[in-house]
């Protein structure tokens, strides 16, 4: 997949950008967003990585159906370990990633408060998917695959299991959130586009429809051609 660099070069080069997509990853500090980030934008991984500092975003292009797709994905930057992520950091997203670690318990307990913090900030709409992240710590697992999968249930959530260490359902994860992203705006222009039809028909039946011009000057359009009175 191409830089962040090569990803706005191309962008201005060729114009060819259908449509851009704003994703937040979420979830308690060291559940591996920014691993998770890392090997999809990269295919990087960082063993001993610390705690993100400052605003870290990656953009990525993706092709959705022959359109080409901008997702720009941020990371909460480290301020979940002081409960301080910002409205701002939600502003105009339309996807989010909540990432718990399946070997701590506790990133999962705290599921449903950013759930809560999501919907405080965001539209209730945003498409979230619930991310079991280290699904290689087989051994030390605390959180069952059936519960993660029964909590994302309940919220109505997409829900998988991945592993930034081997990649495991990574890209996955991202292109699961742009495609339905991309899925509910797809039929909301297709609905767009039937009402307008329908108010087209509904001025086409017949009816002189007036269009207001001059005050000496009243013009007229009719079904079939224009006609002055």
């Amino acid at each position: 997949m191409a830089s962040e660099g090569e990803e706005e070069s191309s962008q201005s080069e060729s114009g060819s950008q259908d449509y851009l997509f704003k994703i937040v990853m979420i979830g308690d500090s060291s559940v591996g967003k920014s691993n998770l980030l890392a090997r999809f934008a990269r295919n990087e991984f960082y063993p001993n990585s610390k705690s993100t500092i400052g605003v870290e975003f990656q953009t990525q292009k993706l092709l959705i159906d022959g359109k080409e797709v901008k997702a720009q994905i941020w990371d909460t930057a480290g301020q979940e370990r002081f409960r301080a992520v910002t409205s701002a950091y939600y502003r105009g997203a339309v996807g989010a990633l909540l990432v718990y670690d399946i070997s701590r318990r506790t990133t999962f307990d705290s599921v449903g408060r950013w759930l809560n913090e999501l919907h405080t900030h965001s539209d209730m709409n945003v498409v979230t998917i619930l991310v079991g992240n280290k699904s290689d710590l087989k051994d030390i697992r605390e959180v069952p695959t059936s519960e993660g999968k029964a909590l994302a249930e309940a919220q109505g959530l997409f829900f998988m299991e991945t592993s930034a260490l081997d990649s495991s359902n990574v890209t996955e994860a991202f292109y699961t959130v742009v495609r339905e992203i991309y899925s509910i705006l797809s039929r909301k222009v297709f609905q767009s586009q039937e009402q307008r039809k329908g108010e087209l028909a509904s001025l086409s039946n017949g009816k002189t429809v007036v269009i207001q011009g001059q005050p000496d000057e009243p013009e007229s359009v009719t079904k079939g051609g224009c006609c002055s009175s």
